[in-house]
């Protein structure tokens, strides 16, 4: 595991890239939980604040028309280009005086939901070219590694920002977040092909490309669709945990504070070992034990033990990831360069998009029926991707080509494209 990890670390483009994962993911972290508590102060409204959610996850369902414009420019033009207009973008917060100015956090929110599935369809692209192919799979589990550490300092920070100086001040740490992370994005060292010519079939056209070479591929297809249900169960899980503290433990609700640092603490680990595990099995092996693992860990939920309880939690975050990173992987292996834009918003759609209509599924259960049913429905999600994934391995074949591989980008660089950069973002 050190090893492929230390690899990583050594190439120049995956630290830069990195450090520019961190820096955006705390500034927006920091300003979504910034903004909910900013609509509830202003408006007293809770289900205005929980909008603000909402704002930010639903451009993911217009994902492959997004991420086609990855596929027509250069990706690291693309994403400097972005990260400074959602800089500017990220000033517009301060003009907020009164609830009559909420619309504009909506917008603005919105905006950056965008901006955010059109850079990640543009750094799957870019990183393919980057980052040699045999570590990629460590490089996908640091990026996870990275993203849940944002998660859980950048809510703390934007909270107490928040508190201490107010909402602009927290619009502009992540308008400040924007700008180093195009910084970082104009220090990676690539060569890129120059985009394909532009056939003259519609964007629709176009778009439907990509969704066709994923649905088709009966390799990618299973491991995308499963790590949909891996976030369907997760957001079945997450909602039952107030009940789960009231019911099943007694205890307060602050105590879920205890239980998301356990359960991050597994998705860290799940993140520094996915590459050597990825060595070792295949990526559908791998997405299966993964689910299997978050099943038992849904399942250990369900008791009211808070030893079983604080396991289970870890087993839930050792798992979840797997499957997650070995859709993106395999995604990136398997997927012509040209196309790779719009496979990756695609992949990320069919992954993320399931995630706010389970939470509006989850909050409806919770009200009528036991936590533990909940829970058990979570583990059954998972359990039967799990068996999706070992029922559909032994048929695997290969998708019609789309289009002939991208050439090499460089000595010691592997191009067989890639996607799902998306898939970072739960």
């Amino acid at each position: 595991m050190a090893v492929g990890l230390f690899t990583v670390l050594r190439e120049r483009n995956a630290r830069v890239y990195l450090a520019g994962v961190i820096v955006s993911g705390f500034g927006d972290s920091a300003m979504l939980l910034a903004s909910g508590v900013w609509v509830k102060e202003l408006t007293g409204s809770s289900s205005l604040a929980a909008l603000v959610g909402f704002c930010a996850w639903a451009p993911t369902l217009a994902g492959p028309f997004i991420g086609n414009l990855a596929d027509r420019m250069r990706r690291r033009t693309l994403l400097i280009a972005t990260s400074l207009v959602l800089a500017a973008v990220m000033t517009s917060p301060l003009a907020v005086r009164s609830p009559e100015d909420v619309w504009l956090l909506f917008a603005v929110l919105t905006a950056v939901g965008t901006g955010s599935v059109l850079m990640d369809a543009a750094e799957t692209a870019l990183i393919a070219s980057a980052v040699p192919g045999e570590v990629r799979g460590d490089f996908n589990g640091l990026v996870r590694t990275a993203i849940e550490s944002t998660g859980l300092l950048g809510p703390l920070i934007g909270a107490g920002l928040f508190t201490l100086v107010g909402g602009p001040a927290v619009a502009l740490l992540n308008a400040l977040s924007f700008l180093l992370g195009a910084a970082a994005f104009s220090l990676i060292r690539v060569r890129e092909d120059p985009p394909a010519p532009r056939s003259r079939r519609s964007w629709a056209a176009e778009t439907a490309e990509g969704v066709r070479h994923l649905w088709r591929h009966t390799g990618l297809r299973p491991l995308v669709v499963a790590g949909g249900c891996a976030m369907t169960a997760s957001s079945l899980s997450s909602t039952a945990t107030y009940a789960l503290l009231d019911v099943g433990l007694h205890r307060p609700a602050a105590f879920a504070g205890v239980l998301g640092s356990v359960q991050a603490l597994g998705s860290v680990v799940s993140g520094l070992t996915v590459g050597a595990l990825l060595r070792r099995v295949p990526a559908r092996v791998l997405s299966a034990i993964g689910l299997a693992v978050f099943a038992l860990g849904a399942l250990a939920r369900t008791t009211g033990s808070v030893s079983l309880v604080l396991g289970g939690s870890l087993l839930v975050g050792l798992g979840l990831p797997w499957p997650l990173i070995g859709a993106m992987t395999t995604v990136q292996k398997e997927t012509p360069g040209e196309l790779l834009g719009r496979v990756a918003a695609t992949a990320s759609t069919l992954v993320f998009a399931p995630t706010g209509l389970a939470l509006l599924a989850g909050t409806a259960m919770v009200a009528v029926l036991d936590h533990r049913v909940q829970l058990l429905a979570a583990g059954a999600v998972a359990l039967g991707a799990a068996a999706l994934l070992v029922a559909t391995g032994r048929t695997r074949t290969a998708p019609p080509a789309a289009a002939p591989a991208a050439p090499p980008a460089g000595p010691g660089r592997d191009r067989p494209p890639r996607g799902a950069g998306a898939a970072e973002k739960g």
